[in-house]
């Protein structure tokens, strides 16, 4: 497993080619993706968000994957990877209206090379490698990014995605963040394999494994990847072993299927912290700047809250738009339904005012 920093932020490995500033980048945006990550989960347990699905304790695996790619590279999503859409470029108040439930919050500003989020496991992978091919045949040397957990590596896409990749030799990467549980299914549940990195060796293309919790171990892996996949040499398949504090989805109880002991363990490898202290060592980083950064992250979070909520609650009835010109009988027998029942509560909400 590769690895550059210890537990304690000591450098263990050859360290990227990241000049101080970059690296207080990176820093800032972990400490940001954290703030940010809380902070929706707690919108959401206030009534005020959709489902959630958080990412606290990948902030590693969030940053590393997006930092060093271009604007003309491309990210495919899964629903947990908010994190590396907005590192590439997508504002968080898009993010904040998409779990919201509006449509529009999935729809990246010109220019910022995100897909949509994508809900059905592993069909972005897909998607990615199709992205890739057409990179290539056009001539271009643009990079395609698809994001998958350990439990899509079980779907079908995952293996069609490889093959596709390997037969046709893509810029693509494709990024397993293996946290472990797929939902609550854990990890030697879904496979005998000792990797899913070594899946690799059967589409004849690189598999890498990473330090999940290690941000500078999962850049330097990419910047191969990426050069890799930019000089023609094809598709690489990077397993990075990471952990998620939180639930799956705040749909679910992590409690049910794992220890606070196992929770623990994990959080004493927090990727943050690893990072701030080597940082500190390499006197780059101070407690002052440490404070004065959360409180900064907090503010900008707050500020994206503010700007989306005030665009006001999506219109229930657009789900009806944007597919057909004409829509079907049975579509306008629900959606007039739907409406009468939009004005009874709204009639209900008047008389209780």
């Amino acid at each position: 497993m590769r690895s550059v920093l210890g537990v304690d932020g000591t450098p263990v490995g050859p360290e990227p080619d990241l000049t101080p500033d970059q690296l207080r980048e990176i820093y800032r945006w972990m400490i940001f993706l954290r703030v940010h990550d809380q902070r929706l989960l707690t919108l959401q347990r206030q009534g005020r968000l959709g489902t959630f699905a958080p990412f606290s304790g990948q902030e590693a695996c969030q940053v590393g994957s997006a930092y060093l790619l271009e604007p003309r590279d491309w990210i495919f999503p899964t629903y947990r990877d908010h994190g590396a859409m907005m590192v590439h470029g997508v504002p968080e108040v898009n993010i904040i209206r998409y779990f919201m439930g509006d449509e529009w919050g999935s729809r990246s500003p010109d220019g910022v090379n995100v897909f949509p989020i994508s809900i059905p496991i592993a069909t972005q992978l897909n998607h990615a490698v199709g992205c890739a091919w057409a990179s290539k045949i056009k001539g271009e040397d643009a990079v395609a990014v698809g994001y998958v957990g350990d439990g899509g590596t079980s779907e079908g896409d995952f293996h069609e995605a490889l093959n596709f990749a390997s037969v046709f030799n893509v810029p693509a990467i494709i990024f397993v963040q293996n946290n472990r549980y797929a939902i609550s299914v854990p990890l030697h549940r879904q496979m005998k394999s000792r990797s899913i990195a070594q899946r690799a060796i059967a589409y004849d293309i690189p598999g890498v494994r990473v330090d999940g919790q290690d941000v500078l171990a999962v850049i330097s892996v990419f910047r191969e990847a990426i050069d890799r996949a930019r000089s023609g040499g094809g598709p690489t398949l990077i397993e990075a072993l990471t952990y998620r504090y939180g639930p799956h989805t705040t749909s679910d109880d992590p409690k049910r299927y794992r220890s606070q002991e196992e929770v623990e363990e994990w959080q004493a490898r927090d990727p943050i912290e690893r990072m701030r202290r080597y940082l500190v060592a390499r006197g780059l980083w101070t407690e002052q700047e440490d404070e004065d950064l959360w409180a900064w992250a907090r503010e900008q979070v707050a500020a994206a809250v503010a700007e989306a909520e005030a665009m006001g609650r999506p219109d229930p009835a657009a789900i009806f738009d944007y597919v057909y010109a004409e829509l079907p009988w049975h579509l306008r027998e629900q959606k007039e339904k739907l409406l009468a029942e939009l004005a009874r509560r709204q009639g209900e909400v008047k008389s209780h005012g």
